[in-house]
């Protein structure tokens, strides 16, 4: 089919919802889109503003406001319903100056899926810079290949098999295929989409849409918009005077924690340890990493400077996300590298941002800091974001038969700065 055949008929149903006994109703209609191989259920359209309780008066009517001010800041709303689309495995749209693209992710697309896409002219796989470059492709940019011929298997093995053919019949997909990825790692999926432009959204009506501006722009406005949701005395081991405190609105829909211990001055230079979530290091102690070790120590060291903030980043894996971590780890097993698992998968080395962390540090108070950190990046992160880097300190953990390889890597490859350990040799 045609990206410019006419789509399916919508088969309409209306419904009358009563509103809780009241006189007045909503008519509301529900579309039900038939495509080939694919039915998308789309969305309900409320006639008019669906403000729960209020009364028929006109008077009321005219007062209330309206679903556009209570939804609050509509690029950032479209971002997120998107990513709540895309984890949830059903498509988007994207709009790209007068283009219109549907969008799914490679990694959650089934057969009926695929099939779907395969009917639209012009679709194609979009895979990272990073997985082309494992592939063979000398790339900086994200590139589309044509879905004809390709089945699920095909296109799971071109998204993460380390060794496999390059895709062949390049697709241009003009300036879509970088948001398209971008979107992809914000909702913690693979970098790979199926992506095809159309000509028409009759019958798609009830698909999520997001502009590729306000994708590019996500990170940034939602630093601007966090704030501190809760917060209480916690007591730990090795600290009893903690408060942990909760910020509503970071990136991803994700809740971040910062973990002031002791009673810090923010009038003098405070200790602040950023320290990204580790599911498996912090929670169950594995051996694969340092992470939980430099939390106890971060915490401990922190206690012994008088007091400072330790920010718990919901960053896991560097930024890609549980699934994916495990995925590296099964990659790790046959001898991979960290940064080599991550780029066969389609990630950069790091794909964490920080502006968060300094946002979350701002609204604590603290603008003066000694970094306890072996990592550059954060460090050049923390002054990017404002900060004054008053001083540095490393935090080093136990080097083990499990984790020296994970080490050197990071101090080789990532400039980490732990030349005092000892990551040669046998334990």
């Amino acid at each position: 089919m045609s990206s410019r055949a006419e789509f399916p008929e919508v088969v309409r149903r209306d419904a009358t919802m009563s509103n809780q006994g009241r006189l007045s109703s909503h008519r509301v209609v529900f579309n039900i889109v038939l495509v080939p191989d694919v039915t998308l259920f789309q969305y309900p359209k409320p006639h008019c503003d669906p403000i729960i309780g209020r009364s028929n008066d006109n008077h009321d009517r005219q007062h209330a406001p309206s679903i556009a001010t209570l939804a609050g800041d509509l690029s950032r709303l479209s971002v997120e319903r998107c990513i709540a689309e895309l984890r949830a495995a059903r498509p988007v749209l994207m709009h790209d100056a007068g283009d219109i693209w549907l969008l799914a992710s490679a990694e959650n697309a089934d057969a009926q899926l695929i099939s779907y896409f395969r009917h639209l002219s012009g679709a194609a796989l979009v895979l990272s810079a990073p997985r082309l470059r494992h592939l063979g492709l000398k790339t900086d940019q994200p590139q589309g290949f044509d879905l004809t011929g390709m089945d699920d298997r095909r296109i799971q093995a071109y998204c993460q098999s380390v060794t496999t053919d390059l895709p062949t019949n390049h697709v241009d997909t003009q300036s879509a295929a970088g948001p398209a990825i971008d979107l992809m790692k914000r909702a913690q999926l693979m970098p790979a989409a199926l992506l095809a432009r159309i000509d028409k959204t009759s019958g798609l009506a009830g698909l999520m849409s997001v502009d590729v501006r306000d994708i590019s722009g996500y990170h940034d406005r939602i630093v601007q918009t966090l704030a501190i949701a809760s917060r209480a005395r916690v007591p730990l081991i090795d600290s009893t005077v903690t408060d942990f405190v909760v910020f509503h609105g970071g990136d991803g829909l994700n809740d971040q924690v910062a973990i002031v211990i002791g009673d810090p001055d923010p009038s003098r230079p405070t200790p602040v340890r950023l320290h990204s979530a580790c599911l498996t290091g912090d929670l169950f102690g594995s051996l694969k990493c340092d992470c939980g070790e430099q939390l106890r120590l971060a915490i401990q060291r922190i206690a012994e400077l008088g007091g400072g903030v330790l920010l718990y980043l919901d960053q896991e894996g560097r930024g890609i996300g549980l699934r994916s971590k495990i995925r590296t780890y099964r990659l790790q097993e046959d001898d991979h590298d960290t940064v080599d698992s991550d780029a066969i998968l389609g990630y950069g080395p790091d794909e964490r941002k920080y502006g968060i962390a300094g946002r979350m540090l701002e609204l604590l108070g603290f603008s003066q800091i000694v970094m306890l950190t072996n990592n550059p990046d954060k460090i050049g992160a923390m002054q990017s974001a404002g900060l004054q880097i008053v001083g540095t300190e490393c935090l080093l953990g136990t080097v083990n038969r499990h984790n020296r390889k994970y080490l050197a890597t990071k101090a080789a490859r990532a400039g980490h700065r732990l030349d005092k350990l000892r990551l040669t040799g046998s334990d």
